[in-house]
Order: structure tokens, then sequence, then C-alpha cells
């Protein structure tokens, strides 16, 4: 089962669709989620959601995703998702100028998320801030506007992505199926 855990993104749907088409998967809210679900987990989904890290008290979302930092299954991150787990393993958030345009993504670092995709992808945006890398991951990507917009766990099947695979057309599918094959 995958879990795809909505944190009140829009888009969270289309997450749900492309997941469904491979695999079996659950939608539920983010906060609902617990240790207890994770045993018949075969991998993690963390939606975007309508809210700035930067000016939100963090700490119920913090509090209620510490599984994060112990889990050894995969666990993909999209833009707030990506945003949390950054901030679990030491990111600094700051606020950028707000993007809601396409972009071009530069895939500089081999990883199973961005097989069979060329160096450049064009994504959809839809944030204003970003994150730090975390010392425990790899920078994978990077755009002209936003220097981390990929990242990957050294050890664990953990990444995290900035911008939204779910709404991105083909490649953005690819990267959804790649991170799939990793749950198998």
């Amino acid at each position: 089962m995958i879990y795809i855990l909505d944190c009140g993104s829009k888009k969270t749907r289309f997450i749900h669709q492309m997941v469904d088409e491979y695999m079996d998967c659950k939608t539920m809210p983010f906060l609902d989620f617990d240790d207890s679900n994770l045993t018949e987990a075969k991998g993690i989904i963390i939606s975007g959601a309508p809210i700035l890290v930067t000016e939100e008290d963090m700490s119920s979302y913090i509090k209620a995703s510490e599984w994060i930092k112990t889990i050894s299954i995969p666990l993909l991150g999209i833009c707030f998702g990506h945003q949390l787990i950054g901030i679990h393993f030491g990111s600094m958030a700051k606020k950028m100028k707000e993007d809601r345009e396409f972009q071009e993504i530069e895939i500089f670092e081999e990883s199973k998320l961005f097989s069979r995709l060329p160096r450049i992808i064009e994504m959809q945006q839809d944030h204003c801030e970003f994150i730090s890398v975390p010392k425990e991951f790899k920078l994978l990507a990077s755009s002209d506007c936003c220097f981390h917009e990929a990242m990957e766990h050294q050890e664990k099947p953990i990444y995290g992505i900035q911008f939204h695979p779910e709404v991105s057309g083909n490649h953005g599918n690819i990267i959804i199926e790649n991170f799939l094959k990793t749950c198998d």
C-alpha cells in the first residue's frame, strides 16, 4: 500500500490518480497518519500544501511526522512535503520570489527518481519558499528560479522535490513511476 498524505493541496487528487495506475494507494489527511500505518506501507508520498513554512507554526506538523527521521521505506515529499522532510533534517526555509510557472529543471546528479529522463525537464512550480540542502542529503537538481529543486538522502530512500510532477505531464508521470519502483 502506498500512502498519500494530503496536506491540503488541490493537486493531491492528481497524485492519487497517478499512483493508482500502478499500485494500491490510500489518501488520508497528513495529521491523521501515525506510526501504526507504517507496518502496511510500502511507500509514502507527502503532498504540497497551501501553507508557508516561514509564516506558519509548524509544531503540529513536526510533531505529527517525527517518523520521517526513522523511516526505512521509500518516502517522497512534493513541495511542502519536500520542505517538511528538509526541516526534520535541519534545513532552513526562506522566502523567494513567487513562482507559479513551468521552469526548466537541470538534473545533474544520478538518482533512481530521475531514471529515463533527459538532463533538462520542464516542471510546474507553485511556491514562494525554498529550503537549504540538509547535511545528510545530496542535491539532485536546480533551476534558475530555485537552487534546491530536488534532493535524495545519502543512505535512505528519502526524496524531496520542490516542483509538482503530478501536474507536469509525461516527465512528471515518469518521476512518480520511478518513485513507485523503489517501493517494490
